[in-house]
């Protein structure tokens, strides 16, 4: 199988920073003709694992940073997305539809990032997450 590394970028984890990872998915649609529906599950999975890597492993330190990275595997592209924080148990996450959490304003990233994305693989401890997704 053939890997090609597009890009990869680093950012400081401040919220505002995730105006550079749209930028980073645009250039990623427009140089690969990627279609509206895997454009928007791209988007608002990457922008969420993102988020979560900002705000719960780097803990919001603008002096740790996230790293983004594009490749293509055959005809799947990758998303990979690593903080600087301790990891979490990505094993045991309460689920967001449960009549407990319904109401409760966090919690629903991964669920978003499983449901939007064709595969997510989590390693080092959480630290990294993968986000596959198949193109036609």
């Amino acid at each position: 199988m053939t890997v090609v590394n597009i890009n990869r970028i680093k950012i400081p984890s401040l919220k505002e920073n995730i105006r550079i990872v749209e930028s980073f998915i645009d250039n990623a649609k427009d140089s690969n003709r990627l279609n509206d529906d895997i454009y928007g599950n791209i988007m608002v999975a990457v922008t969420e694992s993102v988020n979560n890597a900002i705000k719960h492993g780097n803990g919001e330190n603008k002096e740790k940073n996230v790293w983004l990275s594009l490749s293509y595997e055959g005809k799947m592209i990758k998303f990979v997305v690593e903080d600087e924080g301790i990891g979490f148990d990505y094993k045991n996450l309460p689920d967001p539809t449960a009549p407990e959490n319904i109401d409760k304003p966090d919690g629903r990233g991964i669920f978003l990032m499983k449901h939007l994305s064709d595969e997510v693989n989590f390693r080092d401890e959480g630290k990294v997450v993968e986000l596959c997704f198949y193109l036609d």
